[in-house]
């Protein structure tokens, strides 16, 4: 039996606690640690998991002998230099979307994991959700795909401290806020994974009144096909997604936890895809593949690579996406009231 984990946390939000919950549902890591710059905030959070060793000093807990690795859910802009602090010590990381805020930044801590024989992985349910390859055989049955559409437009718990006149981070520039960084992801990393890179991309953005994008579409252009990425912090989507095809359409419900996947052919027949996994059972997926890829280096390194890549691509698209919001902003936000 593989010897445990052990594992700190940062952060002490609820995402952190669903993936303590994840990985206790198959036991591969240990909760050893906990990390809040508030001392009482720590110990409260831990108590919640049983772990009374904390910390709120971040380089304690780098050089602490009692970890072997890091799940890191702190905000956006404090990713890359976080996640090299913990490299640098000889810490395997997994870090929430977006793992960096540029692809430049995680090439350099790429490079410096594998110089430290170390896994470095983004926190990403969907890219190691267990019927990935099922959604894939889906999407073959439809025949040509022309048209898709991928949304995710969930209105924020802090929009109404915004309104307020207050910078929660997920609005705070200075903390890499902002609809495309905290959401793109989870359209864009389908988008590629299923149709490539795009050829081209439209892009436009409408700013709230902190500076950083709340609401966002994006078309990519294909040789053969068009998807459309719409993106929202100030509005509850009811549709979900959809990818059409000549044979048939694919229907998600929410396409953050590939929740409600359904296959409607063309007479109007409905198929269920894949089943509906919890958010805890989703983030114990992503918690064993990267067990997998650490106590297993030698079986799992090409799928490791795989994703890598695949990381990789996917962080290009949204410094691209991000680019041509730049240039674009003024063209459509003169009438945004926030």
């Amino acid at each position: 039996m593989d010897q445990k984990i052990k594992y700190a946390t940062i952060g002490t939000s609820w995402i952190t606690e669903a993936f303590i919950t994840g990985t206790q549902l198959k036991k591969s890591m240990k909760l050893n640690a906990v990390f809040s710059r508030d001392a009482e905030k720590a110990r409260k959070f831990g108590l919640k998991f049983g772990c009374d060793t904390i910390f709120n000093d971040i380089q304690e807990l780098a050089a602490y002998e009692g970890i072997d690795a890091v799940y890191i859910a702190s905000p956006n802009s404090l990713h890359y230099s976080q996640s090299k602090l913990f490299l640098q010590n000889g810490k395997h990381v997994l870090c929430e979307k977006p793992i960096t805020v540029t692809p430049a930044e995680y090439e350099e801590l790429t490079e410096l994991a594998d110089k430290n024989k170390l896994i470095y992985l983004e926190a990403l349910m969907i890219a190691h959700h267990p019927e990935r390859e099922k959604i894939k055989q889906a999407l073959e049955k439809i025949g040509n795909i022309t048209t898709a559409r991928l949304d995710f437009s969930q209105l924020s718990s802090r929009y109404q401290s915004m309104l307020e006149g207050k910078t929660p981070n997920v609005f705070n520039p200075a903390m890499a806020g902002g609809c495309l960084m905290d959401m793109g992801v989870y359209c864009v990393f389908p988008a590629v994974d299923w149709f490539g890179i795009p050829d081209k991309i439209f892009t436009f953005a409408g700013k709230v009144s902190s500076g950083v994008d709340g609401y966002l579409n994006s078309l990519f252009i294909y040789s053969d096909k068009q998807v459309d990425i719409s993106l929202s912090k100030l509005g509850q989507s009811v549709l979900g997604c959809e990818i059409l095809g000549d044979a048939g359409t694919i229907t998600i419900g929410f396409i953050v936890e590939m929740r409600d996947v359904f296959l409607v052919k063309r007479d109007g027949k409905k198929e269920t895809v894949i089943r509906n996994y919890s958010r805890s059972e989703l983030m114990s997926s992503e918690a064993e593949s990267f067990c997998s890829y650490i106590s297993h280096f030698n079986t799992s390194e090409k799928e490791y690579r795989h994703v890598q890549n695949q990381t990789l691509k996917v962080l290009r698209v949204l410094d691209q996406i991000k680019g041509l919001a730049r240039i674009n902003e003024n063209s459509c936000c003169n009438n945004n009231p926030l």
